[in-house]
C-alpha cells in the first residue's frame, strides 16, 4: 500500500461551514479563486466541492503541504479543484497570471510581516477592479477587547518565532490602502477570529 501523506488539520473541520457562508456571499459566481497558503487541503477541497461553479486554485510553498492537498484532490476528483502551486506570498513574482478572487486563511499571524506586503502586491497584479481579497484568521482591534485565549496564541507564537504574531487590523487596513484595496466587511467568526475582505478600487 502506498502511503497516505492527506494532512488533517481538526480547525479545518471546525471552520470550513463558518467561513464557506462568507464566501458565498463575497466570492465572484464564476471566474477562479486562487487560495494562498492552503495547508493540508481540506478547506480547498470543502470549497470546491460546495462552489462548482468556481475554479479553485490551491498554492503553498511547503512541498509536504502540496503533497498533502494533491492527495486529497486525487481522492476527491473534482473537476474544479486545479493541482496545487509553489507559491510564496512574499516572492515578487507568482506563478499565476490572473484570477478573479484570493482567499488566504491562517496565513497571517504564522509569517513574517513581507508575506502580509506580498500578499496584497500579488494581489494587486492579478486582480480586476473590484475583486476580493478574504482573509480569516485571528487579529488584534482598536478598541476591541482582545480575548485572552487570542493573547496567550500571539505570545506562544512570537515565542517561536519573533517574525511571528498576531497583526492589528489597522495595519491590516493600512498595508491594503498601499496597494489599492479598501475594506468592505469585517465578519466576526467562531473562536475569536475574524474574516476580513478588501476589494480592488
Amino acid at each position: 500500500m502506498t502511503e497516505d501523506v492527506r494532512r488533517q488539520a481538526p480547525a479545518a473541520a471546525r471552520n470550513r461551514d463558518p467561513i464557506l457562508t462568507v464566501l458565498r456571499e463575497a466570492l465572484p459566481p464564476t471566474g477562479l479563486v486562487l487560495e494562498l497558503a492552503s495547508g493540508t487541503g481540506e478547506h480547498a477541497v470543502h470549497f470546491a466541492r460546495a462552489l462548482p461553479d468556481l475554479l479553485w486554485q490551491p498554492s503553498d510553498p511547503d512541498a509536504g503541504a502540496r503533497q498533502s492537498i494533491a492527495a486529497w484532490r486525487e481522492t476527491e476528483v473534482l473537476p474544479n479543484l486545479l493541482p496545487p502551486l509553489a507559491l510564496d506570498a512574499a516572492a515578487p513574482q507568482w506563478p499565476v497570471e490572473a484570477a478573479d478572487a484570493i482567499v488566504c486563511i491562517n496565513m497571517v499571524h504564522i509569517s513574517a510581516w513581507a508575506s502580509t506586503v506580498g500578499l496584497f502586491r500579488g494581489c494587486a497584479k492579478l486582480l480586476p477592479v473590484g475583486a476580493p481579497v478574504i482573509l480569516y484568521g485571528p487579529y488584534l482591534e482598536g478598541g476591541v477587547e482582545t480575548a485572552s485565549s487570542n493573547l496567550e496564541f500571539d505570545q506562544w507564537l512570537q515565542g517561536r518565532n519573533p517574525d511571528w504574531g498576531l497583526r492589528n487590523v489597522a495595519e491590516m487596513d493600512q498595508v491594503a490602502a498601499d496597494f489599492g484595496f479598501d475594506r468592505t466587511q469585517r465578519v466576526g467568526m467562531p473562536a475569536n477570529n475574524l474574516m476580513l475582505t478588501y476589494r480592488k478600487g
